[in-house]
């Protein structure tokens, strides 16, 4: 079963599926040590690495296993980043969310904006009843975009990876359907 990845656009921004000419712009985004600082995988070292994650792109789809969608700002058409869906599984109806931004698109709500976006299209189209997190306990920001979004924090995941050479723990946040309050409703298009 496929999962077709969707286009959203939000009041700043658009979603949309992958193409390969977004390998350089995401290989510049995953080669830049700052935005991976509290990622459990080091920063890419060669461009080869940005096919790869455009061909897992394509796999997730194909397999029905989850969407990862670019981030473009609307107003220049420039790419900031990337959200996904992860591990849906719809007989348990829940799947993982992760997302990475470029040091310049942080502190503008766009985090929070394309999370949600991904969200409703979630709760909807895939009628998910939860939806699960996880940061390094040190990137308090991605925690704080999560609780925005009405996340609770339910645990810590002790010395669960090693970011940058170091052990670290990670926290989890779950989202449930019936705590899911959207303040804003994307538009969906294919």
């Amino acid at each position: 079963m496929t999962l077709p990845t969707p286009k959203l656009h939000t009041s700043r921004l658009l979603l949309r599926p992958f193409t390969d000419a977004d390998a350089a712009p995401l290989y510049a985004l995953h080669s830049n040590a700052r935005v991976l600082r509290y990622w459990d995988s080091p920063p890419w070292t060669e461009p080869a690495r940005a096919q790869r994650f455009l061909a897992t792109c394509r796999t997730i789809e194909e397999e029905g296993t989850g969407a990862r969608l670019a981030v473009d700002r609307a107003s220049d058409g420039a790419f900031i980043g990337w959200c996904g869906l992860f591990d849906w599984n719809p007989d348990f109806r829940s799947a993982s969310l992760g997302y990475l931004f470029d040091a310049a698109a942080w502190g503008h709500g766009y985090a929070t904006e394309t999370a949600r976006a991904v969200l409703q299209w979630a709760f909807d189209a895939l009628d998910l009843n939860r939806v699960q997190a996880e940061t390094d306990t040190r990137n308090v920001a991605s925690a704080r975009v999560l609780e925005k979004l009405g996340f609770v924090r339910e645990g810590t995941l002790r010395e669960d990876c090693v970011v940058n050479g170091e052990v670290s723990d990670s926290w989890v946040f779950g989202l449930l359907r019936r705590e899911w309050h959207p303040t804003a409703t994307p538009t969906v298009g294919r």
